[in-house]
């Protein structure tokens, strides 16, 4: 018992960094992956039928493939197909792999429930739009993009939710997130060696987390109530 309150606070210390890791990717993942995923989604309904089917190709790889695999080939791939180690050996660069591998995953599955909350607005909207003298870009963001919102919220909601414990994925290129950081106790950290119990420690960090996110997202989601 003693170790175990002796051996807790550099326990603490080093899960609490690997967070700090596993919150910037998130964060980062979040902030590149909406947009992109808009743009893809803006892409794959676009009436420019080679633009078309490039994004739905593309969608149809990422969606179709492991995560996992796709941060291999995107970390590994330039240094030993290429021979152009593109994102070097430190923690930087498989940060910054992480972070692309991420956003490009997210990105496509976003598109896809962007897709389905453009698809779900009436058509007489747009109708109505147009007689009004209003164009294309104004109606979607005046008329169609609060109701849009409303309408992708929980499919988005349970993404970001599984985002925050995907990010334990990132552990394969060695990234130095909270699971490695527990893992590394098992191994030999900071003077422990053979500690399983950090490791599972680390759910508490993302249980924490999600909570806060759904209290977040579900007070968006009772904001948005007057569209129904």
């Amino acid at each position: 018992m003693d170790t175990f309150f002796e051996q807790l606070p550099i326990v603490i210390h080093s899960l609490n960094i690997g967070f700090l890791q596993t919150l910037k990717l998130f964060f980062v993942t979040l902030i590149g992956a909406v947009p992109l995923g808009l743009l893809i989604c803006f892409g794959s309904m676009s009436k420019f039928w080679p633009l078309k089917a490039l994004m739905k190709f593309i969608i149809w790889i990422i969606r179709g493939t492991p995560l996992m695999i796709q941060l291999l080939i995107i970390y590994y791939f330039p240094g030993l197909v290429m021979n152009n180690a593109i994102w070097g050996g430190d923690e930087t660069g498989r940060f910054l792999a992480s972070a692309v591998a991420f956003v490009i995953n997210y990105a496509c599955y976003f598109s896809e429930i962007f897709r389905g909350g453009i698809v779900s607005i009436p058509i007489g909207q747009d109708e109505a739009g147009s007689v009004l003298g209003m164009t294309k870009g104004q109606i979607f963001f005046k008329v169609k993009l609060l109701q849009m919102v409303k309408r992708i919220l929980p499919p988005m909601s349970n993404e970001i939710l599984t985002l925050v414990k995907d990010t334990s994925l990132a552990r394969i290129i060695a990234l130095q997130e909270v699971i490695w950081a527990g893992q590394a106790f098992m191994k030999g950290s900071q003077g422990i060696s053979g500690a399983i119990w950090p490791l599972f420690f680390t759910a508490v960090y993302y249980l924490i987390c999600n909570g806060l996110l759904t209290l977040l997202l579900g007070g968006a989601e009772k904001k948005l109530d007057f569209f129904r």
